[in-house]
């Protein structure tokens, strides 16, 4: 048996070039592969095939970098997040020492009051008295000046608290701002994700079944395609209803231009027995098969420019390669839907900027 794997390669726009020109070289490995069916061996040379891998390496690396700026999306929420939280409790300090402060100059304002009808009553005695009274008066004196020293240091730093609660408070407001913006971005992104799952159900209901799943996975839309249900044995060829299946495919995805699609050719690990000089293993099975499926649907109306296939041979199994069912599993092709995040990583980019 035979079957459909690879490398995932990202769709964004700075490879829609190298996807046309990767069509059009698996475009002459399809002629290739009838030439060989009649006595041309050789016709894949072995610097195509490194340049394949090579497109591969380059594909995975843009993959990684996408999933990278996925996880700075999340990572930069949290940390806003805790910032928040911090700024808030910061708040709540200068809130608190604000309000002791304001309780001291109280009490210093109430003892200034004793302190002076206490000299009042000292300017009321005689002379005598005033003698008498007199090292007093100088001690109190001394006592006043020192707490009417306090009392402005305390009402020096009652504004200064004032000044950092409401600095604190302007960057709390903005910074709650940026988080609010995020969120948004981020319940937007997982709409479109649910929305255009919903539609790629709905256009595909008349085939679900064994044969063919739609689901959500790492804010991607996966439709899984078993071998059943597109190809022949060996063949790279889609059969009929699998071509009606991709036309209903193409058909619900041709008026959305924010999704980029990605065709994976998967097989079990049953190695060729009679490699051609077309296909050689189970990595030129993978990658002509998500070739096909990718040809079948820009002619369904989906932008060349939006498609990318892959071949991930053996290496990406679902379940164990130890019977005859699991291989089924595994010989499937996977058309991965991935909606643009150009808006969320712009907002990514402006909260880094401002951050610095």
């Amino acid at each position: 048996m035979l079957g459909a794997s690879d490398a995932e390669w990202p769709s964004t726009p700075n490879f829609g070039l190298k996807r046309v020109f990767f069509v059009k070289k698996f475009s002459s490995l399809a002629l290739c592969a009838l030439l060989a069916a009649t006595a041309l061996p050789g016709c894949v040379a072995s610097k195509k095939y490194d340049d394949l891998k090579a497109r591969q390496a380059a594909t995975e690396q843009a993959k990684a970098d996408i999933e990278r700026q996925q996880r700075q999306a999340v990572s930069e929420l949290k940390k806003t997040t805790d910032e928040l939280a911090e700024l808030r409790l910061q708040a709540r300090r200068l809130v608190d020492d604000s309000t002791e402060t304001g309780r001291n100059l109280r009490r210093t304002r109430q003892l200034n009051t004793q302190l002076t009808d206490s000299y009042d009553k000292l300017l009321k005695n005689s002379d005598r008295t005033i003698a008498d009274k007199n090292a007093d008066y100088n001690k109190i004196a001394k006592d006043l000046a020192r707490r009417e020293a306090e009392l402005g240091e305390l009402d020096t730093n009652l504004k200064k608290s004032r000044a950092d609660i409401d600095k604190l408070t302007a960057d709390l407001t903005a910074r709650e701002a940026r988080l609010a913006e995020l969120q948004k971005a981020l319940a937007q992104k997982d709409k479109a994700v649910n929305d255009l799952k919903a539609s790629v159900s709905n256009a595909l209901r008349g085939f679900k079944g064994t044969d063919l799943e739609v689901k959500m996975k790492d804010g991607k839309v996966y439709v899984s395609l078993s071998e059943q249900l597109l190809f022949k044995t060996g063949s790279t060829k889609v059969d009929p209803k699998g071509q009606e299946a991709l036309k209903q495919l193409a058909a619900a995805l041709q008026n959305q231009p924010d999704v980029n699609v990605v065709v994976e050719g998967h097989t079990d690990n049953v190695a060729f027995t009679r490699p051609t000089a077309a296909m050689q293993d189970n990595w030129d099975l993978s990658v002509l098969r998500a070739t096909e499926i990718a040809r079948l649907l820009t002619t369904g109306g989906i932008q060349p420019q939006r498609v990318t296939a892959s071949g991930r041979s053996q290496y990406v199994p679902v379940a164990p390669n130890d019977s005859p069912a699991n291989k089924a599993l595994n010989r499937r092709t996977e058309i991965i839907l991935t909606p643009k995040l150009d808006e969320l990583f712009k907002i990514l980019d402006t909260n880094s900027s401002s951050g610095q």
